[in-house]
């Protein structure tokens, strides 16, 4: 079988996977926190239904995945840890809106190619000048 992927530039396509990614969880983490604030972030999140708690699990959970992306710290479990905060915005969040991002409250479209990314990231590889390589990120003998 022919081997599509082109094995010269897939490392530096999956980093730039990695590094797009992590630098918008830190750009959505920190609207959470600067402009939202963490305690409009929590009425937010209890305006879900949801424990107001988890806006600041959000918060963390954001900034830490996207700095673990960015630097290249176990980014293919990092993308599988963080895919379900976008999971959860399409669901809770996005889904009623309808599909594309410009309706008012935001579409689900967005999130779910972000979350198709992060998938993406995992079954690709961490990219080239990763840190610290994910543990299981071994190559087929």
């Amino acid at each position: 079988m022919h081997n599509a992927i082109d094995n010269r530039t897939a490392p530096y396509g999956a980093l730039l996977l990695r590094v797009s990614m992590g630098a918008l969880f830190l750009a959505h983490a920190s609207l959470k926190y600067f402009v939202f604030t963490p305690a409009g972030t929590e009425k937010y999140f209890a305006s879900l239904g949801l424990p107001p708690v988890f806006g600041l699990v959000v918060i963390v959970a954001e900034l830490i995945a996207g700095i673990a992306l960015i630097l290249g710290i176990w980014p293919r479990l990092a993308a599988l840890l963080i895919a379900p905060d976008l999971i959860g915005a399409i669901i809770l969040v996005h889904s009623h809106n309808g599909f594309f991002f410009n309706a008012p409250g935001g579409g689900w479209e967005y999130p779910a190619f972000w979350t198709i990314g992060l998938i993406t990231l995992a079954l690709l590889g961490d990219g080239a000048y990763a840190l610290v390589p994910t543990p299981f990120n071994q190559r087929a003998v």
